[in-house]
C-alpha cells in the first residue's frame, strides 16, 4: 500500500477503490488549485466535504461544479477570522475525520498579517497552529491531520529569534522557506502530542504551476524549470517537469486517507511516499528528501512554545 503510487499518480489513482461514505473531511484554501481538487476528489468518492476559503464568492465559483461541498469563511492572515471560524465549528459539534491544511501564499513582498506578523510564517503557519488546534474537540478519534509544506522548506530553517524578521533582511523564498519548515515541524510535535488518537503528517504536492506563483513575475516559474533542466542535462539526470493540479494533490490524500497512520504520523511525505531523510550536501530542488532540521523533535517543541508566545494562546 505505501509504494503502489509514485510522483505521476493523481487523486483518482490514489482513492481508485475508495469509499469515503460516511467520513467528513476539512479541506483549507478551496478557492483555487489543490483545494479545489482534493474536495473534489474526495467528494467523488463519497465524502463529506467542508472548505474553507477567505474569499467565499471566489470560492463558491471555483467550485460550482462540485456538488455538496460547504463553504465556510476562513482568513488565515487575521487570528480574529481564525477563531471565529473555530469557535463556530467547535459549537455546531460535528467531527471530521480528516483535516487538510492545504491553504497558502508564496513569496510575498515583505508585509505583514492583520495581527503583525511576517505575512507568509503568519498565514501559512501560524494562522494553520491556531485553528488547526482549536478545532481538536471536533477531530475524530482515529483522525489524521495534513500539512502541505513544500521542499522548498530547504530554502531555511525557521528563525525563532525574528520570525517576522525585525533584524533579518527579507527575502520572500527565505520566508517562504521558514513558513514551509514551520508546517512540517507543526505536524512533528502535533503528532507526538495526540498521536494516541489522531496522527499528523506534513506533505510536499511538488511543482504545480497554480495561484501559488501569483507573486512571481511571469515567466519566473518557467525560467526556473529551465535552469533545473540546463543543470540536469549537463550532470546527466533526469529532466524535471511540473506536476498537473490532479498529481499535485494526490499525496495529501494519500497521507489523508489511503496511507496506515503508523507509516505517515509524524513525518514529511512527497510523492506519495515517506521523503528520505537527507543528511549531505544541498542537492538541487529536482531531488526529494527532507533536511533534518524540519522533523526534529525538540526543534518542533521549541517552536510550538515560540508560536504559542506569539498568538498569545496556550494549546
Amino acid at each position: 500500500m505505501t509504494d503502489k503510487f509514485g510522483a505521476t499518480s493523481t487523486t483518482d489513482d490514489v482513492l481508485a477503490g475508495v469509499d469515503l461514505t460516511g467520513k467528513r473531511i476539512l479541506v483549507t484554501g478551496v478557492s483555487a488549485g489543490l483545494g479545489v481538487e482534493t474536495a473534489r476528489a474526495l467528494i467523488a468518492h463519497g465524502a463529506t466535504v467542508v472548505g474553507a476559503a477567505r474569499d467565499l464568492n471566489k470560492a463558491k465559483t471555483a467550485t460550482a461544479h462540485i456538488p455538496g461541498l460547504e463553504l465556510i469563511e476562513l482568513d488565515l492572515a487575521a487570528l480574529k477570522s481564525v477563531r471565529a471560524c473555530t469557535d463556530a465549528l467547535v459549537a455546531k459539534g460535528d467531527k471530521f475525520d480528516v483535516v487538510i491544511n492545504n491553504a497558502g501564499v508564496m513569496a510575498c513582498p515583505f508585509g505583514h498579517t492583520a495581527d503583525g506578523f511576517e505575512t507568509q510564517f503568519g498565514t501559512n503557519h501560524l494562522g494553520h497552529f491556531v485553528f488547526t488546534n482549536r478545532i481538536l474537540p471536533v477531530i475524530a478519534s482515529g483522525g489524521r491531520v495534513v500539512s502541505l509544506a513544500s521542499s522548498g522548506h530547504r530554502f531555511s530553517d525557521v528563525n525563532l529569534d525574528d520570525p517576522n524578521f525585525v533584524t533579518t533582511e527579507y527575502a520572500p523564498f527565505i520566508a517562504y522557506g521558514r513558513s514551509k519548515t514551520a508546517n512540517i515541524l507543526f505536524a512533528v510535535e502535533f503528532d507526538r502530542r495526540h498521536k494516541a488518537s489522531i496522527r499528523a503528517t506534513a506533505v510536499h504536492p511538488g511543482g504545480i504551476a497554480t495561484e501559488l506563483t501569483r507573486h512571481m513575475e511571469p515567466g519566473t516559474l518557467e525560467s526556473m524549470v529551465a535552469e533545473i533542466n540546463k543543470q540536469q542535462e549537463a550532470a546527466g539526470g533526469k529532466q524535471y517537469g511540473l506536476k498537473t493540479i490532479p498529481q499535485g494533490a494526490a499525496t495529501s490524500v494519500w497521507a489523508g486517507i489511503v496511507a496506515p497512520g503508523e507509516v505517515v504520523g509524524g513525518k514529511y511525505c512527497e510523492d506519495c511516499h515517506v521523503a528520505e531523510l537527507l543528511t549531505g550536501p544541498e542537492v538541487s530542488m529536482i531531488s526529494g528528501g527532507v533536511r533534518p532540521y524540519a522533523i526534529d523533535p525538540e526543534h518542533a517543541k521549541a517552536l510550538w512554545a515560540k508560536s504559542e508566545e506569539m498568538v498569545g494562546e496556550k494549546f
